[in-house]
């Protein structure tokens, strides 16, 4: 008897164990199962968004598309505009864009254009395009350079603005030697004026749209000139739609050029409109002084225009030192003193500190509608007298 139950007991307990095992081996399966159905629902979903977000993307061109001819733009063959350009020929070549060559054009229809070609393919290219056509295809300003028509046929991403005879500020306030451009001499009033339109076209940006748009590429070579110098603001590739909250910031990676971009914006990435009035204060600061924005050249602590002028422009002695001297005898104390006012202003450190552009454009119509008053009184007497300092700041003391 106690054998068999010894055996009893034995063949129990191997019962027991490959139970055990068995239900190990079942648990073991339903969690590898488990898992693996896990990571396949994940790897699904992932794909699913990829998917969305790469058909949002084609999307969202596609309604840019629709929504810019909706409003007038017109798309252009590649052909065509090759045409216009004499087969992209390096003699109508009249400048660089954010991402390529503008070229000098003439449609079938004789209208003159300037004609921005990109000429690397790739993401950032692409976004550019995507940005500009979108972002110029809902403004409309006579203080922005209009964008007329585009093509993005296959790989040839082409943009089509009206032309301006006189190019940008930058090639005007600094003649290259042996640029096939004809430089002009911007004296005072004309200065003052271009300040007061490139105002008008940021103010529009940031005051007139919801929510604001962020030029974030603001400088002297994207300010362009027509034939009576009157300025529009142009190449809104770097453009970014800003926060609708008031004071608020967007977060994005830092693009813009060397001796524009606001201290705030290089150190963290926070992106406001005040970025763009410290980019302004940079530009107003060329127009007064005629210096490039960083100047190795230079002698040591004056490289950088900003930190060498700011300190220089509250007080009267200090701003004459850093005029540029081509124009002597056109201006007043007065009215200068107050333009540098306003540039340190917009060049402060602390993005709080600087002025809306609102507030910009509102100290400098008084000054630009004076000078046109003086131009009228000046026209009407001998010429020495309307270019007299002594004269015009008569003048200014009337007004």
């Amino acid at each position: 008897m106690e054998v068999e139950d010894d055996h009893r007991r034995k063949e129990l307990l191997v019962l027991v164990v490959i139970v055990v095992l068995a239900s190990l081996s079942l648990v073991s399966l339903l969690v590898a199962f488990s898992y693996y159905c896990y990571i396949s629902n994940k790897v699904s979903k992932r794909l699913k968004i990829r998917k969305r977000v790469d058909l949002e993307d084609e999307g969202s061109f596609a309604n840019v598309e629709k929504n810019s001819t909706e409003k007038g733009l017109q798309v252009f063959t590649f052909k065509q505009l090759y045409s216009a350009t004499g087969g992209c020929s390096k003699s109508n070549v009249i400048g660089h864009g954010s991402f390529g060559c503008v070229y000098r054009g003439v449609l079938n229809d004789g209208r003159k254009v300037a004609i921005k070609l990109m000429d690397q393919a790739g993401k950032q290219g692409e976004e550019e395009f995507k940005v500009e056509v979108d972002v110029l295809s809902r403004l409309h300003s006579p203080y922005l350079l209009a964008l007329l028509g585009y093509c993005s046929d296959n790989n040839h991403k082409v943009l089509v603005y009206e032309f301006m005879v006189n190019g940008g500020l930058q090639e005007h306030l600094y003649p290259v030697r042996r640029s096939n451009s004809v430089s002009v001499k911007l004296d005072w009033e004309t200065r003052l004026r271009v300040s007061l339109e490139a105002a008008k076209g940021l103010e529009y940006l940031h005051d007139h749209v919801s929510p604001p748009v962020i030029h974030r590429d603001f400088k002297s070579s994207n300010v362009l000139l027509d034939k009576d110098l009157h300025a529009k603001v142009a190449d809104f590739g770097l453009a970014k739609i800003g926060s609708d909250k008031a004071g608020g910031h967007v977060s994005t990676r830092v693009l813009g050029t060397q001796g524009y971009v606001a201290p705030e914006y290089a150190l963290t990435g926070h992106l406001t409109t005040k970025s763009d009035v410290y980019s302004y204060g940079v530009v107003l600061l060329e127009l007064l002084t005629g210096r490039v924005p960083v100047d190795i050249k230079r002698a040591p602590g004056e490289a950088s225009l900003v930190s060498w002028a700011l300190p220089r422009l509250t007080d009267r002695e200090g701003v004459m030192h850093i005029m540029d001297p081509a124009l002597e005898g056109q201006y007043s104390m007065k009215d200068v003193v107050q333009v540098a006012a306003i540039a340190a202003m917009c060049v402060q450190p602390e993005a709080d500190y600087r002025p809306l552009m609102v507030d910009v454009v509102q100290s400098l119509v008084p000054l630009v509608r004076s000078y046109r008053t003086t131009s009228k009184i000046g026209s009407s007497s001998s010429s020495s007298a309307s270019k007299s300092p002594t004269a015009h700041d008569k003048a200014s003391s009337r007004d």
